[in-house]
């Protein structure tokens, strides 16, 4: 990794911009359910969950990621915190993914459905792409890193967590609209999507040598088995199949091959 310097105005800027828009993602939530403005997120994935059902619990993660984009975003205007070679290139990035997921609570509080989907599917790729474009970065911070439990991770789970979300919104919009295509049963359709869900988790994972971006995903994988065990009981078979392949492969890909990968010049990538 290249040396930590001081920020420049330009830098400081972008931190402080960072800063506001993950206050902007948490306070929006908070201003949301207090005052009760339209619909809860839990609310608007359970309107038409037809197809795929989470658990409501599930989204109590929100409380961890949170708190993790606040110390992500308020470490960086601390004067101790020096400029880095992931902060350059993950600030705006982030940026955007907290603008995303704060305007997502209001489009899903007025039921903007097709807001959502864009809202959602942005967030997460914004953040995603610029984490798969600096793996190498990333996979050789030492394990006690301050950017690879302050930067890292708190991306990675916010970046997990839309990665199962958004397409349950998908899914959900899709069947409420009833534009969910007949070519297959829902079912099948809600089996894909767990599939596809767990392929991408392995994958991010294996590239970043990390399990923050699995976790959630698992997290929301045993959910969609609680809230299906009854309704469902073939989608709720898969479900926790796949939250238990995502669990131990996200383990197995970070602790069998990450020695090997850490152990590699800096100084090369």
């Amino acid at each position: 990794m290249s040396s930590i310097v001081r920020p420049t105005p330009a830098q400081m800027t972008r931190r402080l911009i960072v800063l506001a828009s993950a206050i902007f993602a948490v306070v929006v939530a908070q201003v949301q359910m207090g005052f009760g403005l339209g619909q809860t997120a839990e609310a608007f994935a359970a309107d038409s969950d037809a197809t795929l059902k989470v658990a409501g619990y599930a989204f109590a993660i929100w409380g961890v990621i949170y708190l993790g984009l606040l110390i992500y975003a308020v470490r960086q205007v601390l004067p101790a915190t020096g400029e880095s070679e992931l902060l350059t290139r993950l600030g705006w990035p982030s940026v955007l993914a907290f603008l995303g997921i704060g305007l997502w609570i209001v489009a899903a509080a007025f039921d903007w459905e097709l807001g959502t989907i864009l809202l959602i599917f942005g967030s997460l790729l914004v953040l995603l792409i610029p984490l798969l474009m600096n793996a190498r970065a990333i996979r050789v911070l030492p394990r006690a890193s301050r950017e690879r439990w302050m930067v890292v991770w708190p991306l990675a789970l916010l970046a997990g967590w839309l990665g199962i979300a958004a397409p349950v919104n998908l899914l959900t919009v899709l069947t409420g609209n009833g534009d969910l295509p007949a070519v297959l049963s829902p079912t099948v359709w809600a089996l894909t999507a767990v599939l596809l869900v767990t392929l991408k988790a392995l994958a991010v994972t294996w590239v970043l040598r990390t399990p923050a971006f699995a976790l959630p995903i698992a997290w929301g994988l045993l959910a969609v088995f609680v809230a299906e065990m009854d309704r469902n009981p073939v989608l709720a078979t898969g479900a926790v199949l796949a939250s238990g392949l995502t669990l131990v492969g996200a383990v197995i890909l970070t602790f069998r091959l990450a020695p090997s990968v850490e152990r590699m010049d800096p100084e090369r990538l």
